[in-house]
């Protein structure tokens, strides 16, 4: 189990977002990424397909248990006990180290939401608390700010959501709540046999306009004091809502290509959002 663990952590030494996180000065980037690795790592350890159900429950609970000894810098896992350093030097609360935890592990067991309201709890365990981590490490002033990372990380991920419907359907899961598939009268048959209909129209719509509220919500409760440090987050937030923008693009057919952002796409807006913080907003 130990060399599974240290398999996944090697897989995710490098961060998907390393060219925004590039832009920040080294101690926080090299923070950024470690936690980054954290978070990814945590994932992975549901999501890899050669390990049966019972073996993973048994490597999340030794990773839960290895973190909390970390926190006293006794981990066997090299990385556990550099985020714990990370988790002191920026003085991070836990707590959102625990509900990612709690949320990755809510994929072993739930496979299906009833409501909007099940699913938020799921986003926001495995998203706004990446969130809660990072806005430590970047530096904000204002309480408001929390409500920033919450609010982006349940819109980021209900754009990931929308945009995976495909591949987590082939692997069992589909996160569009059940109610409502029934109120625009599309089954989950019809998403495993790719129905692509007015009413699955109809229902991303729907479920599209409800992830640009939460990014609307974000932009809210972005403060003018806090901009300048999270010209990383506002970046994500400029990527994340671009592919949002290209699902409404394609009419919403998601079955037909995976969409994406190109690099060049994400560097220039990792690159427009600092130069308009640093420059424009000095």
């Amino acid at each position: 189990m130990t060399d599974d663990l240290q398999n996944i952590i090697s897989k995710n030494s490098q961060s998907n977002f390393y060219y925004t996180f590039s832009l920040l000065p080294g101690k926080k980037r090299e923070a950024l990424n470690t936690i980054y690795t954290f978070c990814r790592s945590t994932d992975d350890i549901v999501d890899l397909d050669h390990n049966e159900h019972s073996k993973k429950i048994a490597m999340l609970s030794r990773w839960r248990k290895e973190f909390e000894k970390a926190l006293l810098y006794q981990s066997e896992f090299p990385l556990l006990n550099t985020v714990a350093k990370i988790i002191h030097h920026f003085k991070i609360p836990t707590e959102p180290f625990f509900e990612l935890m709690k949320g990755v592990e809510m994929d072993l067991f739930n496979k299906r939401y009833l409501t909007f309201q099940d699913l938020l709890e799921y986003c926001y365990r495995v998203a706004s608390t990446v969130g809660l981590m990072a806005i430590e490490i970047f530096g904000y002033k204002n309480q408001i700010t929390r409500d920033y990372a919450i609010n982006l990380g349940i819109a980021m991920q209900l754009t990931n959501i929308l945009r995976d419907i495909k591949e987590d359907s082939k692997v069992g899961r589909i996160y569009l709540p059940q109610e409502d598939l029934k109120k625009f009268h599309y089954s989950e048959q019809d998403i495993l046999n790719e129905v692509f209909n007015d009413n699955f129209r109809s229902l991303m719509k729907y479920e599209s306009d409800r992830a640009e509220n939460y990014y609307q919500k974000a932009t809210e409760c972005l403060n003018s004091n806090d901009r300048k440090n999270l010209f990383t987050a506002r970046a994500m937030q400029y990527i994340y809502h671009g592919i949002l923008k290209k699902i409404r693009k394609k009419n919403y057919n998601v079955f037909q290509s995976r969409i994406k952002i190109s690099s060049f796409e994400k560097l220039f807006f990792a690159s427009g959002v600092w130069a308009k913080y640093h420059l424009v907003y000095r």
